[in-house]
């Protein structure tokens, strides 16, 4: 899993309430388990104009120059603004597969679905609750101003707009530390990997039937 510690990005506004795990990345592409390779159909109903399908040639498809992640000024965009209720629906782990694909490092909104949330922090991307408030004026702000961009500072816990001031936010102290070293799960594990080797050298020693195989046989 790749670390965050600080981020400086374009801007990119989803301006959608309720934005779910289907809307994210359509389940006909849920059948890879490989992480990689879903950006290209990320959003993908709204963002092509025909219907994608599993292992086809993204490259002929029509683009929907409506909509936002198409348009030019947001080309690149590594911050994701969203609004409420942000990754609902089904507990797909294919979402922010998608979503890291594509490039998007930092996710903020009012609220997320709980599900989507732990799923976003157990693979790198970083989601960031903050006031409605504050949501409404960074909408305003990014329409405002072509090429707006955000600096999201983990370490630090600021988001620094372009007129220098900032936004603190608050994220759990062991996510936090995860995200910082990049560990997800498995990384978590093997931080204790002498530990569970001597475990089973031990057990092998005390225990050793219950590391004896016998070959049966039948007549």
């Amino acid at each position: 899993m790749n670390k965050f510690i600080k981020e400086k990005g374009l801007v990119l506004p989803l301006d959608r309430a309720n934005v779910d795990t289907d809307f994210i990345i359509p389940k006909q592409f849920l059948k890879s388990i490989k992480r990689t390779g879903f950006g290209v159909n990320l959003f993908d109903e709204h963002r092509y104009l025909d219907k994608g399908l599993p292992d086809a040639d993204n490259s002929n498809r029509s683009l929907n120059p409506d909509f936002v992640l198409n348009q030019p000024r947001y080309q690149g965009a590594r911050i994701l603004l969203a609004k409420d209720n942000f990754g609902c629906g089904s507990s797909r782990e294919h979402a922010p597969w998608a979503l890291d694909d594509y490039g998007f490092r930092a996710i903020l909104a009012p609220s997320f679905a709980d599900i989507f949330f732990n799923n976003c922090f157990k693979n790198g991307l970083l989601p960031i609750v903050l006031d409605k408030a504050i949501i409404s004026a960074l909408f305003d702000e990014v329409e405002a101003s072509e090429g707006y961009q955000l600096e999201v500072d983990l370490e630090q816990q600021l988001i620094t707009k372009p007129d220098g001031s900032s936004i603190p936010f608050v994220v759990d102290e062991f996510r936090k530390h995860c995200l910082l070293n990049g560990l997800d799960d498995i990384g978590l594990t093997l931080k204790d990997a002498e530990k569970i080797r001597s475990f089973e050298d031990n057990w092998r020693n005390s225990a050793p039937w219950y590391f004896t195989t016998t070959n049966a046989t039948t007549t």
